[in-house]
């Protein structure tokens, strides 16, 4: 095993998602909404509670109904501000449903939103974890190199298997948040699930990128 001291490089997981969506429209004039859309927040954009994670299946049929009211085809006759407002909304739209789909992403804005994550924020883990990740680190280098199947199973097993481990202590604050219920210092120990899910997504995607 390397030295201690050694660090792990880590990289952060750009993920881009494109949605295609099916609008049929007709060249009326629509009536742009009162408050330009852009600038609310997430949760109000989808007209849903405050939550860690968010149910996909309704998600899904909120974006569409959204993206048909907000679709900027539909302010083709509106004035240049309002066709401006939609195109700036529609984007908006995209983004959230982006950052909804993933809970990993969904984890970041809300603790971004409550002050309790910084953009780039260089977060400290605890000595035992990297040492944790290091010997995960090499098993998985040496998986990507081996002729063996097994190894790669067997990694796979393990990693699997710390993320369980993982979020295990702060499943019932993710799956049961409540605004004003939850408090900053259960949030705080999501955080720090955050961060070290992000190891594990990284060692994850190293194994996927395999040839």
């Amino acid at each position: 095993m390397r030295d201690k001291d050694n660090k792990i490089e880590l990289q952060l997981l750009a993920v881009s998602m494109n949605f295609d969506v099916v609008i049929l429209w007709s060249p009326v004039k629509y009536q742009y909404p009162s408050h330009s859309l852009f600038i609310m927040k997430y949760f109000e954009l989808f007209d849903i509670p405050v939550q860690l994670q968010v149910d996909k299946a309704s998600l899904r049929e909120k974006y569409f109904k959204l993206s048909r009211k907000f679709h900027p085809d539909y302010f083709v006759n509106n004035s240049s501000e309002d066709q401006g407002n939609a195109l700036e909304s529609s984007a908006l739209l995209n983004k959230a449903f982006k950052t909804f789909s993933s809970i990993d992403e969904t984890l970041k804005y809300v603790l971004q939103e409550k002050g309790l994550l910084q953009e780039e924020e260089k977060y400290q883990l605890s000595p035992e974890f990297l040492m944790e990740m290091m010997e995960l680190n090499e098993a998985v280098s040496d998986a990507n190199i081996s002729d063996n199947p097994s190894d790669r199973i067997n990694i796979i097993g393990q990693l699997k298997e710390t993320e369980k481990e993982l979020y295990a202590p702060v499943q019932n604050i993710i799956e049961n948040y409540q605004e004003g219920v939850t408090t900053e210092e259960e949030l705080l120990q999501v955080k720090d699930y955050y961060f070290r899910k992000k190891y594990i997504n990284r060692l994850v995607n190293q194994l996927d990128q395999k040839s």
